[in-house]
């Protein structure tokens, strides 16, 4: 079941990835063209944060669960943790990142449900554009000393 919802959770990881960066595009397509949100970007938002939300509880059970997260700090204690960086990594560091991001991604989702408005587009944008860089960053990327072992795709 572990390695199970490890695969789901890398392969939503590139839905998420796909989704902001077209969410991103449009934005900005909106932004710089001055319309008005249309069907399309609510509904490739709320897909976004679909996938982002299903993607943290996935997440977040494996921390609980599994053996990266909770049990490392109960094992070696939350000083132990903290010292060396591939522990930190996945016991607070990943975690923190991407719960900041299904925040700004939640955010950016709000503002485009509640208007129509053009100048949501810039909202949007700057948010997602955020979450982004906040996610492309605390992945355990394979060319990371915190990836490494790790594929580009599950059970590659």
């Amino acid at each position: 079941m572990h390695d199970g919802l490890v695969h789901l959770h890398s392969i939503l990881r590139w839905v998420i990835l796909v989704l902001l960066i077209i969410a991103i595009f449009r934005h900005l397509s909106g932004m710089n063209n001055k319309r008005p949100i249309s069907a399309q970007d609510k509904k490739i938002d709320l897909f976004l944060m679909i996938s982002a939300h299903t993607t943290f509880l996935v997440g977040l059970i494996l921390w609980i669960m599994g053996p990266w997260g909770l049990k490392t700090i109960q094992t070696m204690g939350m000083g132990g943790v903290m010292k060396n960086s591939v522990f930190r990594f996945f016991a607070i560091e990943h975690l923190v990142g991407m719960l900041i991001s299904v925040v700004l991604i939640t955010a950016g989702r709000s503002f485009v449900k509640k208007s129509s408005d053009a100048g949501v587009h810039k909202k949007a944008f700057w948010l997602f554009l955020i979450a982004l860089i906040i996610i492309l960053a605390s992945v355990p990327w394979p060319f990371r000393v915190v990836g490494a072992g790790r594929t580009w795709l599950p059970g590659m």
